[in-house]
């Protein structure tokens, strides 16, 4: 090779050289230059996406494990309005499949993409796995259909379905009231409505988490998992629940009330182990509640309902006199069938007079008179005192959406007069919602302790259960008083043989009938009838509050309500295994003598 050649050569080598020494340079130049990071990090665009993913939302369970919400994969299908080849073959198969109108569908799959403003149209969003498996098989067939040479091979291209969760009620109304429903938004969010749903929306829901996804599959080296919402475990007993729902249906039936609430408490710890009303809805077809809720019907009275309790008020107003020592079991009261209080005079419910009777009887016979002159004995403040410490001046604070009270009149308030007193000492001209009610009376129950309310029982969070406490809201009497009131009641039951009364077990409580005011006064021939009795007396473990509106065979809370009572606790004590009184107290005899023997 001759020099010319070779200097050819190495001149080549150095243009080379330099070249690829400028572009190292530049290279550099251009990663150091402002701005520059900012746009390598924007090419990972075109690398894989960033999506936001919505978390499964949390189950809900009754206190057994049972499933009362929960999650099941539906489909969403709709026309992609581009890909469509065969309009009138896509409408076919979507009718006959998903049970559509044919013209309508037909109209919807010769749209032009962006004919007003669309490019997609949703036909059903909630189908089920079974129809998506038709649609499957269907377009299945049409792919693998050999056809002649003068023939069109059919097409469901832009017929499309996507699978998202759907909220799922499997027990349907059974405790509907207390769960609420979760409205859908669109497939991915929603929102909690009423009850659970509302109350632990969020808990329910989760956080949405960024998730990044490479196109390349090779790049993909994990999956990232986002955490399912929390799942919560309910006191609620579904086997009570049924059982008091089908109880408080019965009841309606045979009363001819307008409505009804019953709710199944334990005064212990605040559960509640059952609460029915009426109506109900199933969740899974939430879009029906203007139905069935139509305006201004509450979607739970329980907690939302405010009215006028009647007579089962008294044992507050007992309790309230017993604790401050107004009055004492063995205080006799002259009853003359007529009391005078701030100018107005008070009459018994049968406008009688009953002569000499002491606290039990007044109780007994739920004597007006007898109470309003207690309640004159207790003096405006101290009473008002005792009301606010039982609760009926607020919530209760229950964990359930749509909580609602009714102020507490009190003296100094406008509204307030001196006749007030004796009314509201017998429940009249007062009103307050079932669940303050069954806070209120638990502390009678429950040695005078008084315990928040609640229907959620535990969280599972992250596959850890956490337990929620209960809580004691107040003390608003001594266990002196709540275990002589008790006695007091459970004696006025069996004197009078109450409809109450349940073979077996020792029962104390009280009945309740309440005028209905209107515009001109008390003056409606209806009532809103009520009992509230718990058990067993000696160490109760439950406390079972009624509530029957406006009903019709008859306007007496002991000839309406408390037979519901007697009824659903006969049911009550064998679902919740409590045995009888000379089992239950034979084995508590037994167990300490064999103690004392020791």
């Amino acid at each position: 090779m001759n020099n010319h050649v070779w200097m050819r050569f190495w001149l080549v080598c150095v243009v080379i050289s330099v070249l690829a020494g400028a572009v190292g340079v530049q290279m550099i130049r251009i990663q150091n230059i402002p701005g520059a990071k900012e746009i390598l990090a924007e090419s990972t665009v075109y690398q894989g996406v960033t999506h936001l993913v919505y978390p499964e939302r949390g189950n809900i369970y009754d206190a057994g494990g049972k499933l009362l919400a929960g999650n099941e994969t539906v489909y969403e299908v709709g026309l992609d309005l581009a890909a469509i080849i065969q309009p009138e073959t896509v409408a076919q198969v979507a009718s006959s499949v998903l049970g559509l109108d044919y013209l309508q569908t037909l109209n919807y799959a010769k749209m032009k993409p962006g004919d007003g403003g669309y490019y997609y149209i949703t036909l059903d969003g909630f189908v089920e796995k079974s129809k998506i498996d038709q649609l499957e098989a269907i377009s299945k067939e049409y792919e693998d259909r050999v056809v002649g040479r003068n023939e069109v091979s059919p097409s469901l291209d832009g017929l499309t379905w996507t699978a998202y969760n759907k909220r799922s009620y499997p027990e349907k109304d059974v405790a509907s009231n207390i769960l609420g429903f979760y409205s859908f938004l669109d497939r991915t969010d929603g929102v909690g409505y009423f009850g659970v749903e509302e109350t632990y929306d969020q808990l329910l829901a989760g956080t949405p988490k960024e998730v990044y996804t490479a196109f390349d599959p090779q790049k993909i080296t994990t999956v990232e998992e986002v955490p399912p919402g929390a799942s919560l475990v309910l006191t609620i007993d579904r086997e009570v629940q049924a059982m008091t729902e089908k109880s408080l249906d019965e009841a309606l039936d045979w009363s001819g009330a307008e409505s009804g609430t019953i709710v199944v408490y334990n005064p212990e710890d605040g559960s509640i182990i059952a609460m029915a009303n009426s109506p109900r809805l199933d969740p899974n077809d939430y879009w029906t509640y203007a139905d069935v809720f139509p305006n201004p019907t509450p979607f739970n009275r329980a907690v939302s309902e405010t009215y006028e309790p009647g007579s089962v008020f008294k044992v507050l107003t007992m309790a309230s006199a017993l604790d401050a020592g107004a009055v004492t079991p063995e205080t006799v009261f002259t009853d003359t069938g007529q009391i005078l209080v701030g100018g107005s005079y008070i009459y018994n419910w049968n406008s009688g007079a009953w002569g000499d009777v002491d606290m039990t009887g007044c109780m007994q016979h739920s004597l007006n008179v007898c109470l309003a002159w207690i309640a004159t004995q207790l003096g405006p403040d101290k009473f008002y005192s005792y009301m606010r410490a039982f609760g009926l001046d607020r919530n209760t604070g229950i964990d359930l959406g749509g909580e609602n009270h009714w102020p507490l009149k009190v003296p100094g308030d406008s509204q307030w007069y001196e006749v007030d007193l004796a009314t509201n000492s017998f429940g009249q001209g007062i009103s307050v919602t079932p669940v303050q009610m069954v806070m209120a009376i638990g502390a009678v129950a429950n040695e005078g302790k008084m315990m928040a309310p609640h229907v959620v029982k535990a969280m599972i969070i992250d596959g850890k259960q956490y337990d929620i406490d209960p809580v004691v809201v107040g003390t608003p009497i001594k266990a002196e008083t709540a275990e002589t009131l008790t006695q007091m009641l459970v004696n006025s039951l069996e004197e009078e043989s109450s409809n109450a009364l349940v073979e077996g077990y020792t029962v104390a409580g009280k009945t309740g009938t309440a005028e209905i005011p209107t515009q001109f006064g008390y003056t409606s021939a209806v009532t809103n009838t009520s009992f509230v009795g718990w058990g067993p007396a000696e160490d109760p473990k439950f406390l079972v509050y009624v509530w029957l509106e406006k009903p019709t065979i008859s306007i007496w809370g002991s000839e309406v309500a408390a037979p519901v009572f007697s009824k659903l606790v006969s049911k009550l004590v064998v679902l919740l295994d409590i045995p009888p009184d000379d089992v239950r107290l034979g084995l508590k005899a037994d167990g300490q003598a064999s103690l004392g023997s020791e």
